[in-house]
C-alpha cells in the first residue's frame, strides 16, 4: 500500500548508529548501507546477513534486514527481524517508535487492522508526533468509518510534516466531511460557484461542493485536459498560489463543461456497447433510476454505469428490461427457502406443479390454500414451487407431493412414491381432488 514512508529507512540505515568502519561489523554494514542506498536490495541483505553472523543481536544489522524485507515485500521476513530488534534494544534506544510503526505498516498491508492499530498507538507513546504511525492510525480509523477523527490525525501529521503528499492527499479527499460550513462557503468562492458577498451555505451548496469535490478527486481536471487541446482559463482555478502547496481546483464553468463532456462521451460508449440511440437517455442503473439528467449529463450513479461500460461491464438497464431484486431481498428469498426445507418443503420444478394441477384438476389457489403447495416470488416473473414432504397427518396437504414422486419415479424407478390413501380413494370412483372449477371436492 502507499501509506507506508519507507523512504524513512534509508535515514535510519544511515543513522542507526555509529559503528568503527575499521572492525569487521563496521566495515559490514557500511558495505550493506551504500548497496541499500544504490536500491541493490539483494546484495544488501546478503552484507547485513553476514553482519548478523558476526553479531546476532546487532539491532542496526536487525533493523537494516527488516527494511531491506520490506523493500523486497517479504513481510514475514521483515516483521521477523523487527521483532527481534525490539528484543535486542535497550531502554534508550530512539528506535522504539520507528520499529513499531514498521510492525504496523506491515499488519496492515496484511490486513490485518486490529494488530496494525495496536503496533501503531505503541509507536506514538514513544513519540505522539511520530507522522508514520499517526497516518497508519488515521488511514485504519478512516477505513473503520470515523472520517472525521482520521481527519484531525492528518491534519496533526501534516502539522509535523506539512509536506507529507498521504497525509495531504487524503485530507483533501475528507474535505466534504470536515469542511465548516464557512470553510465550505469559502471553497465555493473560489471555485466562482456562489457570489462573492455571499454569507450562508445553503442545502444546495452543499450539494453543488460535494459533486464539484468528487468530481476533481476523480480526475476531472485531467478529463478535461485530455479533451481541450489547450485548456480555458476559466475551467480552473489555483487554491495557494506560490506556496508548496498549490492545487488546481474546478470552477463552475470548469465542473459544467466537464459533465457536459462526459455526458457526450457516455452516449458514444453506450452506443458502441449496441445501445439504440433512441434507448440511451432512457437508459436507467441497476435500481431502475434514469442515468441520464435533463441537460444530458450524467447523474451520481450514471457516472459509475458509464466508468463500468469503458470496462466492457454492464451496470444500466434498457428501457424495457425489470430491475433485478436487491441483494437484500435476494438473502430474504434464501433465509425464506431454509425456512421452508426446515419446515418439511421441497422445491418442486414448474412443469412438476402443472403435473400435480393435471392430476388433482386444482387451481393453484387451491393447491395454496388446501393442499400445502407455498408459493415464493422473486420477480414479477420468477416464482418457486414448494410442497410438503414430510408426513403431516393431512392427505389433502400431502397429496401434491405424492404426484410429484410418482411423477419423479418414471425417471428413476428407485424413488419412493409415498401412499396417500385420501387419492387412492379417489382414484377408485375415477374422480380427481378437485371439480372442475377448480376448487376441492368434499367427500
Amino acid at each position: 500500500m502507499r501509506y507506508f514512508k519507507l523512504f524513512l529507512l534509508a535515514n535510519v540505515l544511515l543513522c542507526s548508529g555509529v559503528l568503527a568502519a575499521q572492525t569487521p561489523l563496521g566495515a559490514c554494514m557500511e558495505q550493506g548501507k551504500k548497496e541499500f542506498a544504490g536500491q541493490d536490495f539483494v546484495r544488501a541483505r546478503a552484507s547485513f546477513t553476514k553482519c548478523l553472523q558476526l553479531d546476532n543481536k546487532n539491532v542496526d544489522a536487525l533493523l537494516s534486514l527488516g527494511g531491506v524485507c520490506l523493500k523486497q515485500d517479504d513481510l514475514d521476513g521483515a516483521q521477523n527481524y523487527f521483532l527481534a530488534a525490539l528484543k535486542s534494544m535497550k531502554r534508550s534506544s530512539p528506535y522504539f517508535s520507528y520499529t513499531y510503526s514498521m510492525l504496523g505498516d506491515i499488519a496492515l498491508k496484511k490486513g490485518k487492522n486490529k494488530a496494525a492499530l495496536a503496533y501503531y498507538n505503541r509507536s506514538l507513546s514513544f513519540n505522539e508526533a511520530y507522522v508514520n504511525s499517526l497516518v497508519g492510525k488515521a488511514v485504519i480509523t478512516q477505513a473503520q468509518g470515523d472520517q472525521k477523527a482520521a481527519a484531525e490525525m492528518y491534519k496533526t501529521a501534516l502539522a509535523v510534516e506539512p509536506l507529507n503528499l498521504i497525509a495531504r492527499k487524503r485530507l483533501i479527499a475528507l474535505e466534504p466531511v470536515y469542511f465548516s460550513d464557512e470553510e465550505m462557503l469559502e471553497a465555493l468562492k473560489q471555485r466562482y460557484a456562489v457570489l462573492p458577498d455571499k454569507k450562508e451555505l445553503s442545502d444546495s451548496d452543499r450539494e453543488l461542493f460535494v459533486k464539484m469535490h468528487s468530481a476533481e478527486q476523480r480526475g476531472g481536471i485531467d478529463y478535461l485536459k485530455e479533451k481541450y487541446p489547450k485548456l480555458p482559463a476559466d475551467y480552473t482555478a489555483v487554491l495557494f498560489k506560490d506556496t508548496g502547496f498549490a492545487r488546481e481546483v474546478l470552477t463552475i464553468s470548469g465542473y459544467n463543461a466537464l459533465q457536459k463532456q462526459i455526458g457526450q462521451d457516455a452516449i458514444g460508449v453506450f452506443q458502441k456497447a449496441g445501445v439504440r440511440m433512441q434507448d440511451v437517455f432512457d437508459l436507467r442503473d441497476m435500481k431502475g433510476q434514469k442515468i441520464f439528467l435533463p441537460d444530458s449529463s450524467l447523474t451520481d450513479s450514471g457516472f459509475f454505469v458509464y466508468t463500468e461500460a469503458l470496462q466492457g461491464r454492464k451496470a444500466y438497464l434498457l428501457p424495457k428490461e425489470a430491475v433485478p431484486p436487491s441483494q437484500d431481498f435476494l438473502d430474504k428469498v434464501a433465509k425464506r427457502v431454509d425456512d421452508l426445507y426446515n419446515n418439511g418443503y421441497v422445491e418442486i420444478s414448474r412443469t412438476e406443479l402443472e403435473v400435480v394441477k393435471q392430476q388433482t384438476a386444482c387451481s393453484e389457489e387451491t393447491l395454496r390454500k388446501h393442499l400445502g403447495l407455498y408459493v415464493l416470488p422473486v420477480t414479477k416473473k420468477e416464482k418457486h414451487y414448494f410442497v410438503l414432504a414430510r408426513d403431516t397427518g393431512s392427505d389433502h396437504k400431502n397429496a401434491p407431493y405424492y404426484f410429484v414422486q410418482r411423477y419423479r419415479a418414471r425417471r428413476n424407478p428407485s424413488l419412493r412414491v409415498p401412499e396417500n390413501k385420501l387419492v387412492e380413494r379417489y382414484s377408485l370412483w375415477n374422480l380427481k381432488l378437485c371439480s372442475v372449477d377448480g376448487d376441492l371436492l368434499t367427500e
